[in-house]
């Protein structure tokens, strides 16, 4: 009886410690570019359906070893990451990229470095101070708020390595410029291009047919890193939300941006309060409507262009 007894205690604790919220359900990748892979998200904003995960984790597989970008909201989503990795190669990670603060690209980093402890992590020195100021606690109670607990046990783990505007990283055989801002998405922007193979991983600065929630940035700064993407003349833009693709997919972003801010000076010029704005530019933009977040962030989007046409 006794023995029985301890074996329903050991496997209901066996079941706690490796129950459905060790790892989210696998997506799988996608072959961009020769050794080039994404994994492309769920588009919408982390919740319990899509267990926290809803961006684009790549890496490049080099000579020397494996640069990931962007593994994840959670350690949960990590593991998930670091699984289709090793379906991919049997290489070690050698670097990892964090392109900005918000947690939902970033937070996967613990289950990197639970599987390969020597891993650098980089970012931009902005998103290094605001992490450690308190936007890693932050992020890591966001995300276990919106999905009721499924991403707890994760644990921020901050870059340590600086990555300036301008700077390269050679890694084996590909070398990877850094495109920094502290105006745009996050203020603490990195776009990572892949010199030699023409490839652009965008971080948040560009997303793929999705609205983008710009309350930690400016129109200015985004308008502006949408233009410098499109001067990079990649063969592939991978974004930090959506599908992967070429050029096109930035100028549809340009094309947004564009005629937002347009129509938005025009209606401030007229009197138009923000509200009043919001029908109009639906009717104006109704050829994005299909777009992620469309009804989500219209609205904010357009209080906060005129709040920064104000301040201009």
């Amino acid at each position: 009886m006794r023995s029985a007894v301890l074996l329903v205690a050991l496997l209901a604790c066996g079941a706690a410690l490796a129950g459905p919220q060790d790892v989210v359900r696998s997506y799988p990748s996608q072959s961009v570019a020769p050794d080039v892979h994404v994994i492309h998200g769920p588009q919408g904003v982390p919740s319990v359906g899509n267990q926290g995960f809803m961006n684009n984790p790549a890496w490049v597989v080099t000579a020397d070893g494996v640069v990931i970008i962007d593994p994840g909201s959670s350690v949960q989503v990590g593991r998930m990451v670091v699984a289709q990795l090793k379906q991919t190669t049997d290489k070690p990670v050698t670097h990892v990229f964090n392109t900005h603060v918000h947690g939902d690209h970033w937070l996967g980093n613990q289950a990197i470095l639970e599987a390969w402890p020597r891993a650098k992590l980089i970012g931009h020195p902005e998103m290094i101070r605001k992490a450690h100021d308190g936007a890693a606690a932050f992020w890591v109670r966001l995300m276990s708020g919106l999905t009721q607990g499924y991403t707890d046990g994760t644990r921020a783990e901050i870059p340590t390595v600086e990555a300036a505007d301008g700077q390269s990283f050679r890694i084996g055989d590909k070398t990877f410029r850094i495109h920094g801002s502290t105006d745009a998405h996050s203020k603490t922007d990195l776009m990572i291009e892949m010199v030699e193979d023409r490839i652009v991983f965008t971080g948040d600065n560009v997303l793929s047919r999705q609205v983008m929630s710009l309350r930690d940035g400016t129109f200015k700064g985004i308008m502006r890193e949408t233009g410098r993407a499109l001067a990079l003349d990649a063969r592939v833009y991978v974004p930090g939300h959506g599908k992967t693709g070429d050029r096109t997919l930035v100028e549809e972003q340009k094309a947004w941006f564009d005629t937002l801010m347009a129509e938005v000076r025009r209606l401030y010029d007229a009197g138009m309060s923000d509200f009043e704005m919001k029908p109009v530019l639906a009717e104006k933009l109704k050829a994005y409507r299909d777009w992620a977040e469309f009804d989500a962030n219209l609205g904010p989007m357009i209080s906060l262009a005129v709040l920064e046409i104000e301040q201009e």
